[in-house]
């Protein structure tokens, strides 16, 4: 009998490389997402348009499931409506995974985020064992990943078959949208980035998460944390290995702390007040530069069985399918 996995937010970056790894290991794969699948994917999926908001929607796309991977939510720092983050990442979330634990769905993934993990005085490389409160956690949207996460963490207790992922920036090809990272490459290879702020983040290719997601529901243990983080990086690393493949400069003006954070708030007002949209830069991004962003993985890819790519291959790759797409 054919695995059925199911897929909440199948349809965007992360989870459309992780729909096609699941079809490469002979999953059929059903997606809930309000966006359309890529192109490439329609004609193998089964796509259930709609929003994890709608209960009963949700329990009906669930039922046959085998495997549910939950990756719905609004990735975004800022949104118009404040609320909407806790209501969709934190509630939403809560809604899909009871009714998954209610339907005895044999292995369930949460997706959560690394930026709920941060401390504000922390020295040493962040691993699966990191122990956070709610005073820790920095804006809005980390707020309602935290919650999310501290409720598949009770329903793992109480036995349900609850694995928890915490991915870091997701990078490599197949990015339309231009998440926050790939925005920060894309505008790099433009030469529209002349200046750098002075931060350590840490990458993955996403084709690597995907398979990582997979391995965790495969070989992993329910109500354990998975750190899924490859490569620590501090941003101007970043852009001499986009240099070194591209031929652009590297930017030379290194941006205080303060004057990015005066630039963020007054995005954000902009945005709040006037706009209605996307800042160019938000508080919450900002106030986590501040914040040790070094991950220690080793356990989970030891465990996982997984040897990730070298960074500079994944911006190679990103690199040349933005060529093609002719967003570069």
């Amino acid at each position: 009998m054919t695995t059925l996995a199911v897929v909440t937010g199948g349809s965007g970056y992360i989870g459309s490389n992780l729909v096609r790894n699941l079809l490469c290991h002979g999953r059929s794969v059903r997606i809930l997402d309000l966006a359309a699948p890529p192109r490439d994917l329609a004609p193998e999926v089964e796509w259930v348009s709609g929003s994890i908001l709608n209960q009963p929607l949700v329990t009906k796309t669930l039922k046959g499931a085998h495997e549910l991977y939950h990756l719905a939510a609004n990735p975004k720092l800022w949104t118009l409506k404040k609320g909407d983050f806790d209501k969709i990442n934190h509630q939403g979330a809560r809604e899909v995974l009871n009714a998954a634990c209610g339907l005895k769905i044999p292995k369930i993934l949460h997706c959560s985020t690394e930026s709920i993990l941060t401390l504000s005085r922390q020295k040493n490389p962040i691993r699966e064992n990191q122990l956070v409160s709610m005073a820790d956690v920095i804006g809005p949207y980390c707020r309602s990943k935290f919650r999310a996460e501290r409720h598949a963490f009770y329903l793992a207790s109480q036995g349900h078959p609850v694995f928890i992922v915490n991915p870091t920036l997701p990078v490599g090809p197949g990015d339309l949208q231009l998440s926050p990272p790939s925005r920060l490459i894309v505008d790099f290879c433009r030469g529209k980035r002349r200046e750098y702020l002075d931060a350590s983040l840490n990458f993955m290719d996403v084709r690597d998460m995907a398979m990582a997601m997979r391995l965790t529901l495969d070989r992993g243990v329910p109500g354990r944390r998975y750190i899924l983080g490859a490569h620590n990086t501090e941003i101007r690393g970043l852009f001499q290995l986009l240099s070194e493949i591209t031929g652009v400069p590297i930017p030379k003006w290194k941006v205080p702390y303060s004057l990015a954070l005066s630039v963020a708030c007054i995005s954000e007002i902009v945005a709040n007040i006037l706009t209605k949209t996307e800042p160019l830069a938000s508080i919450t991004g900002v106030l986590l530069t501040r914040r040790t962003m070094h991950f220690d993985s080793s356990n989970t890819f030891q465990e996982l069985g997984l040897i990730p790519r070298p960074l500079k291959e994944t911006l190679k790759d990103a690199v040349t399918w933005w060529r093609n797409e002719g967003i570069l």
